[in-house]
């Protein structure tokens, strides 16, 4: 039908990670726009994911919070039953929530054998195991309803490496590894997976700040390594996501994509 549109996601249940600023956000609002039949909100702060949440109903669709550490197996296990309650069946699940866990912000640490194992984990408990988390609670209920969409977003750290990054690379390549692999594992329940992954975005800070870092020395070098010379915006992420949960991807899996401003390149 002429007008139709073509991400239209048939009223499916969606469950975003991380979704309560940045990325996440941006996400959570696109799938809404485009007849999700709801969207949980997960962050690990309730009140950003509350606040995600009143936006998403001020569009006319039902929104619930899901406050949880994706790290935490049981939390995830039980904010995911709770969603199904409120909500349905959850068959879009958006794996975003990442960097270096719920209050830490991620920057380059010193040369790998520098750095205290001790600190490994924070790396992995959000960008490999909050994946699986979410992937072994949202699985059963996909294969029960006839279908899902899994979409993962990971780093071109994970893709072609960081230095200063390793094991945050390391984490984040372990969950596009995973992807291939669910992905093989599901395919013939109608479920598939994918992966997006990301350089820079831009800070998510006030905006007269982000003005400022924008138009300073430290960004203009930073974005000569981007064939598009700017930093990644939330909504460049939202625009693949979305497709990726929309039937147009239907016969799409196993993938990761590259939403770079051409930071990199694959073949």
């Amino acid at each position: 039908m002429i007008g139709a549109d073509p991400l239209d996601l048939g009223g499916r249940i969606a469950l975003v990670t991380g979704a309560g600023q940045g990325a996440g956000r941006a996400i959570a609002l696109a799938l809404a726009r485009h007849n999700a039949g709801g969207v949980a909100v997960n962050d690990f702060v309730a009140e950003r994911a509350a606040a995600v949440v009143a936006e998403i109903e001020a569009l006319g669709v039902k929104a619930v919070a899901a406050p949880a550490d994706v790290g935490d197996h049981r939390a995830v296990r039980t904010a995911m039953n709770s969603v199904a309650s409120a909500l349905g069946p959850v068959t879009i699940l958006v794996n975003n929530a990442g960097n270096a866990g719920p209050d830490i912000a991620m920057a380059p640490s010193p040369p790998f054998w520098d750095t205290d194992p001790g600190e490994w984990d924070r790396y992995f408990h959000t960008n490999l195991r909050g994946v699986m988390n979410c992937c072994h609670a949202a699985i059963p209920g996909m294969i029960a309803e006839g279908g899902g969409r899994i979409v993962t977003v990971v780093s071109d750290a994970g893709r072609i490496g960081e230095p200063r990054l390793a094991v945050y690379s390391a984490a984040k390549a372990g969950a596009a590894g995973f992807v291939r692999a669910i992905a093989k594992e599901t395919g013939r329940y109608g479920i598939t997976c994918n992966a997006i992954s990301l350089s820079a975005l831009e800070p998510n800070i006030d905006p007269d700040r982000k003005a400022a870092f924008l138009a300073g020395d430290h960004a203009r070098t930073l974005t000569a390594r981007y064939a598009i010379r700017r930093l990644g915006k939330p909504d460049d992420v939202a625009a693949m996501a979305l497709f990726l949960c929309s039937d147009g991807a239907e016969w799409i899996t196993g993938q990761t994509y590259p939403v770079n401003g051409g930071y990199s390149f694959a073949v």
